[in-house]
């Protein structure tokens, strides 16, 4: 998303928009009322309100009297961090809440000020979105119990999928995160990213495949995505301290 679609100036009328888009949205109010209607549930933004519609969630809007907003179409994955520096957390907790949320005085100033600006200069755009989710950080979210990651399920598609090529997005798309988000949340809770967890995982199945069954280890590190034997071999000898051959049952092992 380049710096000059940040920011935009809408006119919402009685046409009902139905959709959802994968990049957080914020919808501020400037004159009028804005009907939402977020996750089924019914909500109004006007003036000194905020409407957070997180990444993929459907929403249905309209107004039937007409309303002013300034949006802010939020960058995926690295953006946050990249721009807002030690507001990061703040600003992510907030694009991921759903809902209507109420704006103090001093902010709404801020949201007056770039709603009357050339919010088409990419420079302006791009600052004023940084500014404006700054500001925002003192903006009280509604604490929701956060559940763990949904470890079983990434187990499953990983042990599926473990011959083929795996990326982020795969866990991401799983647990309804955003790439970025998934990572945090992977050092937060596993003290690793996700593409170490991917890796551990397919390494505990090889290591499975070479104790209980006789395929050739080639075969082996092939179903597991490893192309080259060798790169296979030093992969388990860094996890386990043992080659893939150390491994392999004795026949009068026991």
């Amino acid at each position: 998303m380049s710096g000059s679609s940040l920011l935009s100036l809408r006119h919402y009328r009685d046409d009902l928009i139905a959709h959802s888009h994968e990049h957080p949205q914020l919808v501020f109010g400037l004159r009028g009322q804005l009907d939402f209607e977020l996750d089924g549930r019914g909500a109004r933004v006007d003036r000194q309100g905020l409407m957070v519609v997180p990444a993929g969630a459907h929403h249905t809007c309209g107004s039937a009297a007409g309303s002013h907003c300034l949006v802010l179409d939020v960058p995926g994955d690295t953006w946050l961090s990249r721009s807002l520096g030690e507001h990061t957390s703040a600003s992510q907790r907030l694009v991921e809440h759903r809902g209507p949320l109420n704006l103090d005085n001093r902010q709404q100033q801020l949201v007056d000020w770039l709603a009357a600006s050339p919010v088409d200069d990419p420079v302006i755009a791009q600052q004023g979105a940084v500014l404006l989710l700054a500001s925002l950080c003192s903006v009280q979210v509604p604490v929701v119990e956060q559940k763990l990651l949904p470890y079983a399920a990434f187990d499953v598609h990983i042990d599926q999928h473990a011959a083929h090529p795996l990326q982020v997005a795969d866990l991401a798309r799983l647990a309804g995160l955003s790439s970025a988000r998934l990572h945090a949340r992977f050092m937060l809770e596993a003290a690793m990213t996700p593409m170490d967890y991917i890796r551990q995982r397919r390494l505990l199945q090889a290591r499975k495949l070479l104790v209980e069954t006789s395929l050739a280890i080639g075969e082996i590190a092939s179903r597991v995505g490893y192309s080259s034997q060798s790169a296979f071999s030093a992969a388990m000898l860094k996890a386990f301290g043992r080659a893939p051959r150390d491994m392999r049952r004795e026949p009068d092992d026991n």
